[in-house]
């Protein structure tokens, strides 16, 4: 009888040790596809130097987002918050077709020395509202937030 509990016991710490081993390898290649960003009053906070590249979230500021001809080409600039602190974004490239004011984003780039974002990738959130197209039509992109 003292064989077999102790068979058990054996056999549940080994199926223990497997399902800890499994998990530390998953938990440790999903670190690597994370994305994480800093919102503006973290990276004020943090003294993110000029030329340093970072990942910058938070909302489009109502009445900040204008299209503008820059001398390198085509662009946009917005006002990027977190209700706390503001962060003027110029982005040249192409912008997502859902960047608008009051939805969130997601910025690549760097701060230059007066404190604006020089963005090199602009990532907008999308909201978590689906609604699936009827056959054969094309889905509309929801405007309004």
């Amino acid at each position: 009888m003292l064989e077999r509990i102790g068979a058990r016991r054996v056999l549940l710490i080994a199926a223990l040790a497997v399902a800890v081993l499994v998990g530390t390898v998953a938990a440790t290649n999903l670190a690597s596809s994370t994305v994480y960003y800093l919102t503006p009053t973290e990276a004020k906070d943090r003294g993110v130097n000029p030329g340093q590249a970072v990942r910058l979230g938070g909302q489009v500021k109502q009445g900040s987002l204008e299209c503008c001809f820059m001398y390198a080409g085509d662009g946009v600039r917005f006002v990027m918050t977190d209700g706390v602190n503001d962060v003027l974004v110029i982005a040249n490239g192409t912008i997502p077709g859902l960047l608008r004011e009051g939805a969130g984003a997601v910025v690549e780039g760097t701060f230059i020395a007066d404190g604006t974002f020089r963005a090199t990738q602009v990532i907008a959130k999308h909201d978590e509202v689906y609604t699936a197209p009827k056959a054969g039509a094309t889905p509309a992109h929801r405007t309004a937030p």
